[in-house]
């Protein structure tokens, strides 16, 4: 095995030891530890905003694409809902000992299955610098430490973000190594620190869907796959018009990162020309590129024809590429080998027909006549998720604090032998 720089060792070393302490703490000093990271962010915003602006200016001037400028700006706005994310999270019930399933009594006893914290996560993001204060959030209600990689175009705002935290943390009388910047470590790659005999429990990566497949080639360590735009959605031949320019208008209003934006529209051939044309219209009303087959390209020569390579990849932009399909089973078939995997819809007025796309679509999320706009903070405001996970397995889905978490089982015995 090979062996771990000194300094990458150490960081690794010093979460887990700050992993056991949470884990024991109490649920009344880390949900102060979350009220904690709330307040500071509120009290420096001016400080982080300043550090986000210097960020801003390096990265226009090495001409970073606009894509990335959205996702690093930060807002007064936005830093109010990451702050609005904790106290969210400082009000949820703790999870740790939650006991989730239990065996009816046997000869053998009974056995109780009870949640408990991973241990140490590791959160690579790529601009989007208020995540690392939700992935904080996170961590601290599931008893995790976090270990956090920011990419370089987000240096000095994850530095002030990462700052505040700390504070925060040691504020409620916490070890410091609860949240640990490993891009202070620039000599290190992620290799240095995922792909070792000491990792950390879980590697979450979010950014771009290539960035994050880089990141994934870097690790050895346990990984939850993020995913980000390329969601389709199936117009069939009895879907409302006006459903579906809703659904394409608001799954893009998640901001500033459109987690579930439809990307795609796949079109039964009954439909009208008319409706089309109202859509498209609409939509460009609205700030989105329209793009077509070759159907569509040759029925209306202004629209730009889509690539082959097209169909598999996100815009995350508002750019929407529309496709011609005979049938369901055709638009279920194009979904399942080109999508993303994560949010697919549908809009119609047939029952059968939505249990039938329902039951062939695979994907984490399945939308029947409705937005799949990603919240990150529940609107019943129980729950606040990081991203969404496409990858098969226990943590499939939205990536809330019970993702963070494993389970150990307890066999009360009767002693009777």
């Amino acid at each position: 095995m090979e062996s771990l720089p000194v300094s990458a060792n150490s960081a690794i070393q010093q979460a887990t030891e700050a992993a056991n302490v949470l884990r024991t703490a109490s649920s009344e000093q880390r949900t102060a530890a979350i009220q904690a990271m709330a307040e500071q962010l509120l009290k420096q915003q001016d400080a982080i905003l300043e550090a986000n602006t210097l960020d801003l200016e390096t990265s226009r001037e090495m001409a970073i694409s606009n894509r990335l400028l959205e996702w690093l700006k930060l807002t007064p706005e936005r830093l109010q809902k990451v702050i609005d994310d904790l106290l969210t999270l400082s009000r949820l019930p703790d999870p740790i000992g939650r006991v989730v399933a239990t065996s009816q009594p046997s000869v053998h006893g009974q056995t109780f299955t009870e949640l408990l914290p991973l241990g140490v996560i590791a959160f690579v993001h790529e601009s989007l610098p208020d995540l690392a204060a939700i992935a904080a959030g996170l961590c601290m209600r599931s008893g995790n430490s976090l270990l956090l990689r920011g990419s370089q175009e987000a240096r000095q705002t994850n530095l002030a973000i990462f700052q505040v935290l700390q504070s925060a943390i040691i504020e409620t009388d916490l070890p410091a190594d609860s949240l640990i910047d490993l891009a202070a470590q620039e000599d290190y790659s992620l290799r240095d620190f995922f792909c070792t005999e000491h990792q950390p429990n879980l590697v979450i990566p979010y950014g771009r869907p290539s960035w994050v497949q880089q990141t994934v080639r870097q690790c050895n360590a346990p990984i939850l796959q993020t995913a980000i735009g390329n969601c389709y959605l199936y117009w069939s031949a009895s879907g409302s018009l006006e459903k579906v320019r809703n659904a394409i208008l608001d799954s893009h209003r998640t901001q500033p990162d459109a987690v579930n934006g439809i990307e795609k529209v796949l079109v039964h051939p009954q439909l009208k020309q008319s409706s089309l044309g109202m859509l498209w219209n609409s939509l460009r009303e609205n700030g989105f590129e329209i793009r077509g087959d070759e159907h569509f390209v040759n029925e209306f020569p202004d629209l730009t024809l889509v690539e082959p390579s097209e169909w598999r990849q996100s815009y995350l932009q508002k750019t929407v590429a529309f496709k011609l399909v005979d049938r369901l089973e055709d638009a279920a078939a194009w979904m399942n080998q080109y999508s993303s995997g994560h949010a697919n819809c549908i809009v119609t007025d047939s029952y059968t027909k939505s249990q039938k796309f329902a039951q062939q679509v695979n994907s984490t999320f399945i939308y029947i006549n409705e937005s799949p706009r990603f919240h990150r903070l529940d609107p019943g405001e129980k729950q606040v998720f990081l991203g969404i996970s496409k990858q098969k397995g226990s943590h499939r889905g939205a990536i809330g604090v019970e993702s963070l978490m494993t389970t150990k089982q307890i066999i009360l015995g009767n002693c009777s032998t």
